[in-house]
């Protein structure tokens, strides 16, 4: 029982230090819920969630994206710590689901990034003034830098490439099969109408601030942890827990709003200022 509740309350990256199987237990475990779950709902003759189309869902909109945008901003924080330890995890571990990625695949890039950050070759996603470019970039940096992490620990040899090529193939798989546990939970209509166009806003945006936070307007390319708070970025720091305010996050992490932060690091003004 205390080795259970040590492994909730300790973040993946650590456990990864720990162990160096640790993603196939972890992708393992999502694999066998989601397949326990779409098991369940096949055999109990699960209904979808919405029957029929109604107009008015379209209301519900605006509210998914924003249980998505703010599921992105919660892991981030239980990235950190910044919950009470007691449900830091299982916050960061349901946000996963909701956002798709799973909370450790997650945790260990963000760690990764605060380590490097902007470091062309080992930050996942450095930036450069191209939003599109970068969120291409983003997609393809994940998996070559949760390679690099597990090389870094357990070292670059024939036998980890072939164990980081079959975890990949894991990872793809679980990642399968918890999608197909949202949409036979929700139905059709449920799922292409509301969780992923949702999920597409949240994507995007996640990119977005990632972006926009590291100076990405700078014209002699500084690329760098900086503060927002204009216009949009005011707005989205009040939605989301000062969540533009990212040279203050790279200074203390530990903030859940680093909007907060006294004495706060410079504004960075808009780029016509």
């Amino acid at each position: 029982m205390t080795a259970i509740v040590s492994t909730l309350k300790s973040l993946p990256f650590t456990q990864l230090r720990r162990n160096r199987y640790f993603y196939l237990w972890y992708d393992g475990f999502y694999a066998a819920v989601c397949a326990t779950l779409l098991l369940a709902m096949y055999f109990s003759g699960h209904k979808p969630l919405l029957a029929s189309w109604d107009p008015r869902m379209w209301l519900l909109l605006p509210l998914a994206c924003q249980a998505q945008i703010l599921c992105s901003v919660y892991i981030h924080n239980a990235t950190h710590n910044n919950f009470p330890r007691a449900v830091n995890r299982l916050i960061g571990e349901v946000c996963g689901v909701v956002v798709l990625t799973r909370f450790a695949s997650w945790e260990v890039i963000h760690q990764r990034h605060h380590r490097y950050s902007d470091d062309l070759d080992k930050d996942p996603h450095p930036v450069g003034p191209s939003y599109w470019k970068f969120l291409v970039d983003t997609i393809v940096n994940v998996e070559r830098q949760l390679q690099k992490i597990y090389f870094d620990l357990y070292g670059d040899t024939p036998e980890t490439r072939r164990y980081e090529k079959n975890r990949a193939y894991v990872s793809y798989a679980t990642n399968i099969l918890l999608i197909a546990t949202w949409y036979t939970f929700l139905g059709p209509i449920a799922f292409f109408g509301l969780f992923v166009p949702a999920s597409l806003v949240g994507f995007f945006h996640l990119v977005h601030f990632n972006w926009s936070t590291h100076n990405a307007f700078s014209k002699d390319g500084d690329f760098k942890p900086v503060n927002l708070n204009h216009g949009y970025y005011r707005i989205g720091n009040w939605l989301w827990h000062g969540i533009y305010m990212h040279a203050n996050h790279h200074k203390r992490a530990g903030m859940f709003n680093p909007a907060k932060l006294q004495p706060s690091l410079p504004i960075t003004p808009p780029p016509s200022a």
